[in-house]
């Protein structure tokens, strides 16, 4: 019977254990389900033969915390949690968030700032000669020197700064694999330094052939140039085909990045998704009203990795990486009828995706023997001739779960290129999408309409979004179904200006589009967005770039995508009129807001002053206009 891993010594001691091999360590409440990266890791272990326990949001105020199983045989894995530590506690405004969905009760002081490092502080602290293996995306994005928004200053590696011996980055089954079998062995944690898709300290006898060399550290954090220098070498060595060793020092230490490993095939990624999982976050939090981060994923099947969308403030091409794998319908549907089979389950599948929905095989065949085109993106503007566009296999695998008995509904949720829709010639997949997977309303991500700005993020210009539209509400007419498309909107995004800003709320006006929520753009570690923002030159062209950074402009660029709310009113005519677009104040049609009272007493003291110069009357800052006869008036 399967059970959850170990919390504490009394389960250890119900197993008849006297240690742990492993003690993984999570910034997230303890939920044993798969879309929770820690889950895998261990559940992999687990089947691998190791003993492994479980140390999830530990108690820094405790001395004893990571001394709650006793040393580890082999070493600590450690991860943040499923999102950086520092995008879960904060907003894009650096303001402290009130709650944490992956944490019981919501509650928000259960995840330290910069969880990867302090987590390994401490585990080093109770067990100096222990082995500690960083993973999770904080860790993978954070394994450079790097641009902390937070900070708003330049970090080493979490390598360095954390004091851990590993670090491994992108999804992890494959090199955790080799470094327990090698741990296990007897080998000594520095000694690791050939496994793929980890980053190790090397001494300089051991720099492997052919490795490339960034700046170091120092360079990058004093010299912007040398910052992108580096950054484009990261971006450029991360693929498993062609990827190259890349070495950057910190000081008198070597910091060695392997090339990535492997994409998982479609027969190990179904091996994955065997493991098992309890599905479900751990009973000591019942207690505690349970974890809300369960909700949307308990009854969703990621059914893809990877992404070669290739987004510009987008991480996964650094962590997940651009080449997609998929698992077989079989697997998929294997794991929607066990759906059934839960008493929790309501008949409705909330979501069939994954980082893109709708990608199933890598872009085009030539990935597999050459790997991912350097400096090229797979979809934008305009998308690459070589994409293979095609929803068959997607759309076989959503008929195979509408059919099964017990499902009332299969819901598409994830992201879903609306560009690659286009690129399709057979319209079957929009046509299927529209009449069974959509409850009202498809979230789609134009993110803006502005072509410079969407140059910017690397997204199609918006041509091809309104085609996209204008043949939805037809196959949504033709089914006499009222449904609506949703838009993800990001605002401040670098190269976007306070007309972007305006262009694009002309654009929602004139498509009655009313966007509930706006994402500022959020520098994260990794995404070559992030590198324009603190550079202000994109990488990819070397060319200068436009970026909104006051609290000012990215409050008036928030508020034009919400110009119907009233209280953004003020906001959005200080806005138009630093632009010089009061055309667009008043009730016209065209008009964005109306006038509020201080606009409006503006506009008056401005006519009197202007009739009252006319007429020659005093003028604050003029002298009076003599009157005919020579006399003033």
């Amino acid at each position: 019977m399967n059970r959850f891993l170990p919390i504490n010594k009394q389960d250890m001691a119900e197993r008849g254990w006297e240690e742990a091999d492993f003690v993984c360590v999570t910034g997230d409440a303890y939920v044993d389900h798969p879309s929770f990266g820690i889950a895998i890791i261990s559940r992999l272990l687990e089947r691998l033969g190791y003993r492994v326990a479980m140390l999830a949001q530990p108690d820094l105020n405790d001395p004893n915390a990571f001394k709650r199983f006793g040393r580890p045989r082999l070493a600590f894995m450690i991860t943040a949690g499923n999102i950086d530590s520092m995008v879960s506690n904060y907003s894009v405004a650096k303001r402290r968030r009130d709650h944490d969905a992956y944490s019981p009760t919501n509650s928000q002081n259960k995840r330290p700032d910069y969880a990867a490092t302090v987590y390994s502080r401490a585990a080093k602290k109770a067990y100096p000669d222990c082995p500690v293996i960083l993973g999770g995306i904080e860790a993978s994005l954070r394994r450079f020197a790097h641009y902390d928004y937070w900070a708003d200053k330049v970090f080493p590696s979490v390598l360095v700064d954390s004091g851990a011996d590993m670090i491994s980055y992108g999804m992890g089954e494959l090199q955790t694999e080799q470094i327990a079998s090698r741990l296990a062995a007897g080998e000594p944690i520095e000694n690791l330094t050939d496994i793929r898709g980890t980053v190790c300290y090397v001494t300089a006898d051991q720099i492997p052939m052919g490795t490339v060399s960034c700046p170091s550290f120092e360079k990058v954090a004093s010299d912007k140039s040398a910052f992108i220098r580096a950054f484009k070498q990261q971006l450029d060595e991360q693929d498993s085909v062609y990827g190259k060793p890349l070495l950057q020092k910190h000081g008198d230490k070597y910091v060695l990045q392997n090339p990535p490993m492997p994409t998982l095939t479609r027969e190990q990624l179904d091996d994955v998704f065997t493991l098992q999982f309890m599905r479900a976050y751990h009973p000591v939090y019942e207690s505690m009203g349970g974890v809300k981060a369960i909700e949307e994923v308990e009854f969703s099947i990621m059914h893809n990795r990877g992404c070669f969308g290739h987004c510009n403030f987008c991480s996964i091409t650094m962590h997940q990486g651009r080449k997609v794998v998929s698992r077989s319908i079989d697997s998929v549907v294997t794991e929607a009828e066990s759906f059934v089979k839960n008493p929790r389950f309501k008949g409705y599948i909330h979501d069939v995706g994954g980082p893109t929905a709708d990608f199933r095989y890598p872009s085009c065949s030539k990935q597999e023997k050459l790997g991912m085109c350097k400096d090229k993106k797979c979809l934008g503007s305009p998308s690459c001739p070589a994409v293979k566009a095609d929803h068959s296999e997607y759309l076989a695998l959503l008929r195979r779960l509408r059919a099964i008995k017990g499902i009332k509904k299969v819901f598409v949720r994830s992201g879903l290129r609306f560009d690659y829709i286009m690129l399709d010639k057979d319209d079957t997949f929009l046509k299927e999408l529209v009449e069974h997977h959509v409850s009202g309303q498809l979230k789609v991500a134009p993110e803006h309409c502005s072509n410079n700005v969407l140059d910017m993020m690397g997204k199609p210009h918006v041509e091809v979004f309104e085609r996209f539209a204008k043949k939805f509400y037809q196959c949504t007419k033709a089914i006499g179904k009222e449904q609506y498309l949703v838009p993800y909107l990001m605002s401040s995004h670098p190269g976007s200006t306070i007309k972007d800003a305006v262009e694009l709320a002309l654009f929602l006006k004139k498509h009655r589009m009313r966007p509930e929520q706006v994402q500022d753009f959020y520098p994260t570690p990794g995404t070559i967005s992030t590198c324009m923002f603190y550079t202000g030159i994109d990488p990819m062209t070397g060319k200068e770039v436009y970026v909104p950074k006051t609290d000012r402009e990215k409050q008036r660029q928030r508020a034009l995508l919400q110009y119907f709310r009233p209280e953004n009113r003020r906001i959005v005519i200080e806005a138009l009129e630093e632009i010089h677009r009061t055309d667009l104040i008043g009730s016209g049609p065209e008009c964005l807001v109306a006038p509020d009272r201080e606009y409006i007493k503006k506009q008056t003291e401005k006519r009197l002053a202007a009739q009252n110069d006319k007429r020659g009357k005093p003028v604050r800052g003029k002298k009076p206009v003599p009157a005919k006869g020579g006399k003033r008036r």
